[in-house]
């Protein structure tokens, strides 16, 4: 299972009004990045058949069976600090990442 925080909910649901989406977020794994895979993070209209669709309040996430391999157990929560605020990858399957926080090796 994947965990979304009510914080990054809140960032997730504000993004899509403001660019006014409808459908939902899609979390997933790609190859590349600097430590490997990369996570991929984006605005998608609709769930593929086969994805795994959870859903937080009202911000529904879409993650495809391939990429849950690598997530599932994860956290996403968002940040705030005096040098940076973003969403931040908390994931049990990744032994190291890269400085950014955006990828990581298994």
């Amino acid at each position: 299972m994947v965990t979304v925080t009510p914080k990054a909910v809140e960032k997730i649901r504000a993004a899509f009004q403001r660019e006014g989406v409808q459908g939902g977020l899609r979390l997933g794994v790609l190859g590349g990045g600097c430590s490997g895979l990369s996570y991929l993070f984006k605005f998608d209209p609709k769930p593929r058949p086969t994805d795994k669709v959870l859903d937080f309040d009202d911000v529904s996430v879409y993650i495809d069976p391939k990429s849950m391999v690598f997530l599932d157990g994860m956290t996403l929560d968002w940040k705030d600090s005096l040098i940076h605020s973003g969403f931040v990858f908390d994931n049990p399957h990744a032994k190291k990442s890269c400085g950014c926080g955006t990828s990581f090796s298994t």
